[in-house]
């Protein structure tokens, strides 16, 4: 840690000394708030994780549009492994959060999926849930019957516009500073269906199903009977054992101070079986 903190202290960005202070809650970095001057902004370090298909050039490109798209602080330097963002003055949430703020963070989204994909440069990820969790069962070794719970929820997708999204809506991922909310972190942002933000978001925030029909109606903007909430329903399932798998593979291969993958693990587990049981019938 003392080496990582000289080499952020020594970056060429600063105008001066810089004190560093380190921010906690990161799941695969480690992340400082550093003040330059008076001026405060969030240094973020990682690298590269393939086995989480994570590769930081895509991370800053995604970034930088985010900003540009006016969702997320502005990048102010970047070199391997290290991002300087803009510190935002605001609150980071907590699951009890979501709920209370559905309306909001579904215009969030919205916003999300129409614009920064506009503003991206370079090359693009695309992301697929059900690629996810096939790559993690092959990874892990892990039971055969969670390749036959994603065949079955895939096929129950429905066609919908590709649109750029962010694929990680953790509630820390979201901060508000009492006028608006910001949108952090986009290293899983990529090309994909707008099923599982939403659905993301859902589970993210274990809502009920009523919370689910008002997320889809503010979302869709109109009612959403028909296929459209089977796929839904499909898509939480999906984002839970994603969830799930993420950690088992995290808990192997990372090694974060403080972080328990397994506890992590174990919650999202649960969410998928309850979301499994759920799951409306195929006709």
């Amino acid at each position: 840690m003392r080496k990582l903190e000289s080499r952020v202290a020594a970056l060429p960005c600063w105008r001066g000394a810089v004190a560093l202070e380190p921010l906690k809650g990161g799941l695969t970095n480690i992340s400082f708030v550093a003040t330059d001057r008076g001026e405060r902004f969030v240094v973020r370090c990682g690298e590269d994780i393939p086995v989480h298909h994570v590769f930081r050039d895509r991370e800053r490109a995604v970034s930088k549009a985010a900003f540009e798209a006016g969702l997320s602080p502005e990048m102010v330097y970047a070199e391997p492994g290290i991002m300087v963002l803009r510190f935002i003055d605001g609150r980071t949430f907590a699951e009890a959060d979501l709920a209370p703020n559905l309306a909001r963070m579904a215009a969030l989204l919205k916003r999300c999926h129409e614009t920064v994909g506009r503003h991206l440069r370079g090359p693009a990820n695309a992301f697929w849930v059900f690629h996810v969790i096939r790559d993690y069962v092959r990874l892990l070794g892990a039971e055969p019957h969670y390749l036959a719970v994603a065949d079955r929820l895939e096929e129950m997708q429905v066609a919908l516009p590709l649109v750029f999204g962010h694929h990680d809506l953790l509630p820390g991922n979201f901060l508000d500073d009492g006028s608006r909310l910001w949108l952090i972190d986009w290293e899983y942002g990529g090309f994909g269906t707008p099923m599982f933000d939403l659905a993301n978001l859902s589970c993210n925030g274990n809502f009920s199903e009523a919370q689910d029909v008002a997320l889809l109606e503010a979302y869709f903007t109109s009612k959403t009977d028909g296929p459209l909430r089977p796929a839904f329903a499909a898509m939480k399932v999906a984002s839970a054992l994603r969830e799930a798998l993420w950690a088992l593979v995290s808990d192997v291969h990372l090694r974060m101070p403080g972080v328990d993958y397994k506890e992590h693990a174990r919650t999202y587990m649960a969410r998928f079986e309850v979301a499994l049981a759920a799951l409306p019938t195929q006709k």
